[in-house]
């Protein structure tokens, strides 16, 4: 029975932290992610931007997806490549405004993914 009991706290312990750390990371890598599409929006805006600016947060974009795999759906992270992957051409064109609503669709899934796997009611229910 008390070994029941203490199984059962440490299963508890070590769901309650784990879905802490989830968190915190998945919070993290989106939070870089998003101040970079704010770096690019700007100078997409601002019609100065090279494919070597959207390369470099594609690039950091691959980096992080590998860790993220385990955290979130393959389907968020298909979204993200996809959508970033048209911005990558639509820059390289000099199609600033497609580029441009592009990238707000990708700064809306980053700041609206984490929200999906915070420890809330509402993603409890």
């Amino acid at each position: 029975m008390v070994r029941s009991i203490v199984s059962i706290i440490c299963a508890s312990v070590i769901i309650f932290f784990g879905v802490l750390y989830e968190g915190k990371h998945i919070d993290n890598t989106f939070n870089e992610l998003n101040l970079g599409f704010h770096l690019l929006y700007d100078k997409i805006d601002e019609q100065t931007a090279t494919s070597d600016d959207v390369l470099s947060i594609q690039k950091l974009w691959l980096e992080k997806k590998k860790s993220l795999h385990v955290f979130i759906p393959h389907t968020e992270i298909k979204e993200f490549d996809m959508w970033l992957s048209e911005t990558v051409t639509l820059v390289r064109d000099k199609e600033w405004a497609d580029a441009i609503s592009k990238l707000e669709v990708l700064i809306e899934l980053s700041e609206q993914i984490p929200l999906t796997f915070k420890f809330r009611l509402g993603n409890i229910f």
